[in-house]
């Protein structure tokens, strides 16, 4: 099968949506799918406020139109609400196209942070988004009961896996900071509530990794934290290995990719009981989800790495991307052949 994902997530962006959908891309190729991605590469665009480096593409729907036109898929996957999003969806529609679409990030808290706009009314403009498709992939068993309680309907699991090569204990660990390590990875901005870690009052050292918006501020307010910026590969996998715990602070994520190369690491995690963490920490012995995370950051501590290794060897790419084929909707033999 030919599959085309449209997408308004796309490098240089650094985030879990890019990330989730390189890899299953990567896995879906060994299992015999073909995926030709729709992105806003090549095409003007303008910056979302408040995250200047997310653009979003601009008259983006000849673009769109005659890309997907030229690549003749057999499905068609809408993996964001963006411009790109929105041009496959008219494209889809105006043939009569079944298609799928995947439900990443939930923009009515992130929306929510920043004005006082109503979370219903977001997710009112979500639901008539994604109403359309025949079926909408959702990460978590936790955000297919929550988006159905908000009325969105034909919902399916669409997990994530982790690189556990890439991802995994090292020998070759930075030991330059006080122990215990605590780590932090992500976009520093409000949404993701990194200063609920940074605001603990622990020994050690409090590591974080990830660039945005709140970095100059959180850099003014919490002086004795380690800002490292944007790290990748090897470098970022090093760093998850010479952590004594990983904190994760969102409230708003869907699922939480880190989390899982973390553990992959051998790391314990500590977080709070919200989606995304309630999904990704199943086993007591990997983590402790609390409200008071200083709490949780201590208990996680005590906790032995091997058992996190172990639950996050479980959890493939290839498992994941086996999902993702089986939701597809394939088009109508009659429409593949015109």
């Amino acid at each position: 099968m030919r599959v085309a994902i449209a997408t308004d997530a796309w490098a240089p962006q650094v985030n879990g949506v890019v990330r989730s959908l390189q890899e299953t891309a990567k896995a879906l190729d060994g299992q015999g799918v073909i995926v030709d991605f729709v992105t806003p590469e090549g095409l003007a665009s303008w910056p979302l406020p408040t995250y200047p480096d997310i653009r979003l593409a601009i008259g983006a729907g000849p673009a769109v139109a005659a890309r997907l036109d030229a690549l003749q898929p057999e499905a068609l996957h809408i993996a964001t609400e963006g411009t790109i999003g929105h041009a496959a969806r008219r494209w889809a529609l105006a043939r009569g196209l079944p298609f799928t679409t995947s439900y990443h990030t939930r923009y009515p808290e992130y929306v929510r942070a920043r004005a006082p706009i109503p979370e219903a009314l977001t997710y009112a403009w979500l639901r008539h988004f994604h109403a359309p498709a025949t079926r909408t992939m959702v990460p978590t068993e936790t955000m297919r009961r929550e988006l159905a309680s908000w009325g969105f309907a034909n919902l399916s699991v669409w997990t994530r896996g982790v690189d556990t090569v890439l991802f995994r204990p090292r020998e070759e660990l930075v030991a330059e900071w006080p122990r215990p390590v605590m780590l932090s990875v992500g976009r520093l901005a409000v949404e993701k509530n990194v200063e609920a870690f940074l605001a603990c009052d622990l020994p050690g050292t409090k590591l974080v990794v990830g660039d945005g918006p709140q970095r100059d501020e959180l850099e003014r307010r919490f002086p004795e934290a380690v800002f490292l910026g944007v790290k990748a590969g090897k470098a970022l996998a090093t760093l998850y290995a010479s952590a004594d715990v990983f904190v994760f602070t969102s409230r708003t994520d869907t699922y939480g990719n880190v989390m899982q190369e973390a553990m992959a690491c051998g790391v314990p995690v500590a977080a709070f009981p919200v989606p995304g963490p309630l999904d990704v920490i199943t086993d007591p012995a990997v983590g402790v989800l609390d409200e008071n995370l200083q709490s949780a950051i201590r208990a996680a501590l005590l906790l032995d790495g091997r058992a996190c290794r172990a639950l996050a060897e479980e959890r493939t790419w290839d498992a994941a991307a086996r999902q993702f084929a089986m939701a597809l909707v394939p088009f109508p033999a009659a429409a593949r052949a015109a």
